[in-house]
């Protein structure tokens, strides 16, 4: 044990947020999955309990592993991975696997396993912007390079993604557009990316509702309900959400004791926030978990301030800001401060490859911070000696 411990590389307070991440993971998971064990396994919460601990295992695993490679390899392959990712993304769309209203999953076959491309698509474009950004800082202010090169690749991905799963399209753009803004593209370049996806959406939406594939009709819905004044127009889901945090109060209902997890549709995904809430309070469960993932993100961005290289310092940055921001808009819909999305939390979710790919991130978001360390060490020795 002692060995292993000794190769765990990568900043500590990063790994600490993982495993306390993970140990929420599964106690919220086994409160929040009693109804569904009692309609699926005749009560035995404990098939969940051992699922979800396998699955982190697994995580922690990737981690360990990816941490291990040098992050320049990510450069590598970042190219491979992207153009993967658009055939994939357009399987999807056509041919893809339906849960709960949208076309996001492809089914492997043999083992049956299900995974949402989108999370392999989003990986993929942040190594190869952090790839592209890093090769172009001297091209930045030539915007027909910075719009073929950059811009082009992140409207190709959102595009496809945005017709199943509008809400992560979204949330992609959004944390690319940060990336843009700290990898110095220009103001003037990014109104005009921001005008074009303005103007894609509203293409996607005309298309949308005037043939009937897409979700347009889902979307208009959701907005409706979110911006009426009328309580009966509250989701039901949201709605139970609310009621599960007002009964947390400040202290909590206990763990184990929600009542809400019997109403509130997809308890142990979506809206696991509001049931960690109700058991563990606003104090300890709501703000806790805020600070865990900001947390994350002060760390990630301290990597990305001391690595002397651009790829590595755009690649953590990239990934640990389109976690995070992932978790705020969860949380914010638990609150009912944006309308629904359909957006897990990550490391606490229950759930099998979407915690794997963001357990891939992590690993990368560790490696470059090992290879931070090393280098930092190895100047260290040298100006000693």
């Amino acid at each position: 044990m002692q060995r292993f411990l000794t190769q765990v590389k990568g900043d500590r307070i990063i790994w600490g947020v993982l495993i306390v991440l993970s140990v929420i993971s599964l106690m919220a998971v086994y409160s929040s999955t009693g109804s569904l064990a009692y309609r699926v396994h005749k009560g035995h919460a404990e098939v969940y309990l051992i699922k979800q601990l396998m699955v982190l295992v697994a995580g922690l695993a990737i981690v360990y592993f990816i941490h291990r490679v040098n992050y320049t390899m990510f450069s590598n392959i970042a190219l491979l991975l992207f153009a993967l990712s658009i055939p994939l993304l357009l399987y999807t769309l056509f041919f893809g696997t339906t849960l709960n209203e949208g076309s996001r999953w492809i089914r492997l076959p043999l083992v049956g396993l299900t995974f949402q491309t989108s999370d392999l698509a989003k990986l993929a474009l942040f190594m190869f912007l952090a790839r592209q950004l890093s090769r172009m800082q001297n091209e930045l202010n030539d915007f027909k390079q910075v719009a073929l090169k950059i811009f082009l690749p992140v409207i190709v991905i959102c595009g496809l993604i945005a017709m199943a799963n509008l809400s992560t399209a979204l949330m992609i753009a959004m944390s690319c557009g940060v990336l843009f803004f700290i990898g110095r593209i220009k103001m003037t370049h990014l109104a005009i990316l921001g005008g074009s996806a303005i103007l894609l959406f509203g293409i996607l939406f005309t298309i949308s509702k005037v043939t009937g594939f897409g979700r347009a009709a889902t979307w208009e819905q959701r907005i409706r309900n979110f911006s009426a004044n009328d309580k009966d127009s509250v989701p039901f889901q949201v709605l139970q959400a609310k009621i599960a945090i007002v009964k947390g109060g400040l202290t909590g209902k206990g763990p184990g004791n929600s009542t809400q997890r019997n109403f509130l549709p997809h308890p142990y995904s979506d809206f696991i926030y509001s049931i960690i809430i109700e058991e563990y309070g606003l104090l300890i469960g709501g703000f806790g978990l805020i600070f865990l993932y900001l947390l994350f993100l002060w760390r990630s961005i301290i990597i990305f301030r001391r690595c002397p290289f651009a790829f590595g310092a755009f690649l953590a940055v990239g990934l640990s800001f389109t976690l995070v921001f992932q978790a705020f808009l969860n949380m914010a819909v638990n609150v009912n401060l944006v309308p629904v999305t359909g957006l897990t939390l990550p490391l606490v979710s229950m759930g099998g490859s979407s915690i794997w790919f963001t357990c891939i991130a992590i690993g990368i978001i560790l490696s470059v911070s090992r290879f931070v360390e090393d280098s930092e060490g190895q100047l260290n020795k040298e100006q000693s000696a």
